[in-house]
């Protein structure tokens, strides 16, 4: 009798068991991170792009506004109604996002079975990250945006473990939270969708839980898509106008291609770089190539379109933990070389950071906004009272009309006007307002709608403070015409 032998079936290795969260080590990392950014905190002084969330979410907050969701001013505002004026309690909310972001990284390292140590330097590579260690305490939407990126991230990785499609619905929360503080997560969902359905986990499409949670994310982004859509979409005109400002805040296109890649930090750039090549050639991690595809996709994507260099930090932390988990796997295999190397990059990448926190403070100091604020008072307070009263205060830049509104004293001046950003698609004064006294480096844009614009004093900075009076037309009549996104 002759026996045939029958090849054993080609498996795929699968998703190792999970360790232990190292809660100690992870939540020592998580603690000294949220200390180094409250120690920082409680300057005085806001950065630009929060002292806009604090004046919508004081004084505008609506589903929408021309270049952000209303999530990150709902929370400056709400903060700002518990304690006004406080700036380390504003900011409260930022440093618990990124101290929750190091937590994250480590649990997704634990997904991918990760010991204590990979678990940790993952959550040292999150923690030390260049960009969030210079903005990680400011309530911006892109201080916001990586805990929901790393949510959605950690969320795809458990899936890939446990198949409970639970999780499914969950990634649908996410994206609609997500996409209430920034846009960005709608394109990674597309692009993660278009990455699943070319390499797989294909099953992952099958499931109705993913449709269920579509339509959850969408029912959660409904209200500030239809805001967008009703203001004429003005958040998809802001493409050429972040290309147009790379060139003198970050070098143009090569600054934005390496930025992208400097931003994760020393150790979470190596850790990223590996975890990519790991995705890719790690036959136990085929069904998460999707992840590595996605990166690239959107890596081209803002490059190609000139975006900002911070517009992948949400993904570094998963990156970097199936990078951190490669290095275990080395480790495993008996292969020491890198055995002392991992230590001292941390510290290194630690210091990296450190070092990026005084010029976080130095660029939110109070001296810009004090001097403009002072100049704009001074000259508001020269006029005489009859005029005051049907007179505005108007700023060309959304930055000075942020400032004045957030840091003038009391009630020292009437809320503050501008055409640029944000403020453009706030309601133009009622036609009592005949007047504006109006702070930039000119006023041109007055010139048609005003019989007389002249200068009336220097406000520093470049700045000069002019009074337009006359006003020929109603405010609703060319208000519409001023708006504009590019900040001058």
């Amino acid at each position: 009798m002759t026996v045939t032998a029958t090849a054993a079936p080609v498996t795929t290795p699968g998703p190792r068991p999970a360790h232990r969260l190292a809660r100690w080590p992870v939540g020592i990392v998580a603690a000294l991170v949220a200390a180094a950014h409250l120690a920082v905190a409680w300057r005085p002084g806001w950065w630009f792009d929060e002292a806009l969330m604090l004046a919508i979410g004081r004084d505008h907050l609506d589903w929408g506004s021309a270049d952000q969701p209303p999530g990150a001013p709902l929370i400056a505002g709400l903060m700002d109604l518990l304690a006004p004026g406080n700036v380390l309690v504003l900011r409260l909310p930022a440093i618990a996002a990124t101290a929750a972001t190091v937590v994250l990284a480590a649990l997704i390292a634990r997904e991918l079975g990760g010991d204590a140590r990979a678990q940790t330097l993952t959550a040292i590579a999150q923690g030390t990250g260049i960009w969030l260690a210079f903005t990680g305490h400011w309530v911006t939407p892109y201080t916001l945006e990586p805990l929901t990126w790393l949510a959605l991230g950690w969320l795809l990785v458990r899936w890939w473990r446990v198949r409970d499609d639970r999780l499914l619905v969950a990634l649908g929360v996410v994206v609609g939270v997500g996409a209430q503080i920034k846009f960005q997560i709608l394109l990674l969902a597309a692009v993660l969708l278009v990455s699943v359905l070319l390499l797989g986990p294909r099953p992952m499409l099958r499931r109705p839980q993913l449709w269920a949670g579509a339509a959850v994310a969408t029912a959660i982004a409904a209200p500030t898509l239809v805001w967008q859509a009703l203001h004429g979409w003005p958040q998809l005109r802001m493409a050429p106008v972040v290309a147009a400002e790379a060139a003198s805040l970050y070098g143009g296109r090569t600054g934005v291609v390496l930025g992208m890649v400097v931003s994760a930090g020393v150790m979470g750039s190596v850790l990223v770089l590996l975890g990519l090549w790991r995705l890719v050639r790690d036959p136990a991690l085929s069904e998460l190539r999707h992840l590595a595809l996605a990166t690239v996709v959107l890596y081209a994507f803002f490059a190609a379109t000139i975006g900002r260099p911070y517009y992948l930090v949400g993904i570094y932390g998963l990156l970097a933990a199936v990078g951190a988990v490669g290095l275990q796997r080395r480790r495993e295999a008996g292969h020491r070389r890198l055995r002392w190397v991992a230590w001292p990059a941390a510290a290194l990448s630690a210091a990296a950071a450190i070092a990026m926190l005084p010029l976080s403070v130095a660029a939110a100091a109070p001296q810009v906004a004090d001097t403009v604020v002072g100049s704009t008072v001074r000259a508001w307070e020269a006029l005489p009272a009859e005029q005051r009263s049907r007179t505005g205060v108007m700023a060309g830049s959304y930055i000075y009309a942020a400032y004045l509104d957030v840091a003038a004293p009391g009630d020292a001046l009437p809320p503050a006007l501008s055409s640029n950003r944000s403020y453009g698609w706030f309601p133009p004064p009622g036609d009592e307002i005949d007047a504006v006294l109006y702070l930039g480096a000119g006023a041109d844009e007055l010139r048609p709608w005003f019989a007389d614009v002249r200068p009336v004093g220097a406000a520093g900075n470049d700045a000069t403070l002019w009074l337009a009076t006359g006003r020929l037309v109603p405010w609703d009549d060319f208000w519409p015409t001023l708006r504009h996104l590019d900040v001058q």
